[in-house]
């Protein structure tokens, strides 16, 4: 609920709607919403307890005016709103409280206009106007953030060499220590661990992405998926054994266009038999972290996977991580693997059987369980590494991010250029 949501439109979405708490403000609204071409009885009896639960089932509309006249508390009972809407819904409040002070809160706190009873005409249609044109303009903000989304894939050569423990703290450390808003997608449909490793219920939001493809937009993605921490949020599944995977590749690709307007940054569990069916779902992504172990059979692999993503993905950054590292016991040297794989390892995480199993006992990413250990700091070089890529040689972890208000999901920069409340608030 915390995390900055933003997405594009879903087509299923009304244009308006309307929950006033009195006859009198519906007959003003009524002609104004069939003026501008939308459907007047959108315009509902019942305030903002109504509009919650009608929202609760139903996708929101773009532009949503709601009565905030019998709410006790509007700044509190309001935030309810923020659960149901759809990102980017641009609000306007209606009330009897004649309050400067309600006002400016209102607008800090997301709203795009608070109107006051009883609604003047041509007031509620320049308002509505404002809203449609706001709601239509290109919103450059959002464009730039899915310009610079960093999309990252953790790859294993083998089966338990920690590709998903890996993928798990990248995207618990991005969230956590870099405050991006990041998506984990586990794409290890019957055996994913991605949830597991944070202590979460994995849910059916993966399972019924793949059987409906048509259902994933902005909506699906905020209720589908479990949230971490403010920052991170999941997509993971424990589909029935005997369940065969059936589909095409389309819902992984929709998600990832879904993800990358509702995120900064998305870190992808890929099983490599994922990187064998659908090849498309590198073709976004900017970083390719290939998790090795220094083996004779990872090495084999390795060299096949250098090659297969040098003629199909040439444009992600390939990242050799050696994990679990035991120099003492290892089938080849370091300097032997990389001479056979004719690839540098960028990175080497020692094994620390103890850090991992206390990582586990606790339900935490092993990065957040291991802060000051070797292994703990390889991986946090390897978020460092990937981080470069979109800010450069040197970056630095964020600055932590002033946590968003409940409506942060709602249209934010609608009020930017307001001026002071209308009628007689204004000279208050």
């Amino acid at each position: 609920m915390n995390a900055p949501w933003k997405s594009g439109t879903p087509v299923s979405r009304d244009q308006f709607a309307a929950y006033m708490c009195d006859e009198a403000s519906q007959d003003v609204l009524r002609p104004i919403a069939l003026e501008m071409g939308w459907q007047p009885e959108k315009c509902n009896k019942g305030g903002l307890r109504n509009a919650v639960q009608s929202l609760s089932i139903t996708a929101s509309p773009n532009i949503l005016m709601v009565d905030l006249s019998e709410s006790g508390d509007p700044l509190n009972d309001i935030n309810a709103l923020a659960e149901v809407c759809e990102p980017g819904t641009i609000v306007i409040a209606v009330g009897q409280v004649n309050d400067v002070r309600l006002y400016r809160d209102l607008l800090a706190s997301g709203i795009h206009d608070y109107l006051l009873k009883p609604l003047s005409p041509a007031t509620v249609r320049d308002t509505l106007s404002h809203a449609q044109a706001v709601f239509s303009a290109p919103r450059g903000q959002e464009t730039a953030a899915a310009s610079s989304h960093l999309s990252a894939a953790v790859i294993g050569t083998r089966g338990g060499v920690g590709a998903s423990t890996l993928a798990t703290s990248l995207a618990w450390l991005f969230s956590a220590e870099d405050k991006l808003p990041t998506a984990l997608l586990d794409l290890d449909i019957h055996f994913g661990t991605g949830a597991l490793c944070l202590d979460l219920e994995p849910g059916r939001g993966l399972t019924d992405a793949i059987e409906n493809p048509s259902r994933i937009d902005g909506l699906f993605i905020e209720r589908a998926m479990i949230r971490a921490n403010d920052n991170l949020a999941i997509l993971s599944a424990e589909a029935p054994i005997g369940t065969p995977l059936m589909t095409d590749g389309s819902a992984f690709l929709q998600l990832e266009e879904e993800f990358r307007q509702a995120f900064e940054t998305t870190v992808i569990d890929m099983p490599r038999n994922m990187l064998v069916n659908f090849p498309q779902l590198l073709a976004n992504v900017n970083v390719v972290v290939l998790v090795v172990e220094l083996t004779l059979a990872s090495a084999r692999d390795a060299i096949r996977m250098l090659s297969w993503l040098k003629a199909h993905a040439p444009h992600a950054r390939v990242i050799v991580a050696a994990n679990k590292v035991q120099p003492s016991l290892a089938e080849i040297t370091k300097a032997d693997f990389e001479a056979s794989i004719e690839s540098p390892v960028h990175l080497s995480i020692p094994y620390d059987l103890k850090a991992a199993s206390m990582a586990a006992k606790l339900g935490q990413a092993f990065a957040d369980t291991n802060r000051t250990n070797r292994a703990g700091a390889a991986i946090r070089d390897l978020s460092r590494m990937i981080l470069e890529e979109i800010r450069g040689p040197g970056a630095s972890p964020a600055e932590p991010a002033i946590k968003p208000s409940l409506l942060g999901k709602l249209d934010l920069k609608a009020f930017m250029s307001k001026a002071a409340p209308k009628k007689d608030m204004a000279s208050r």
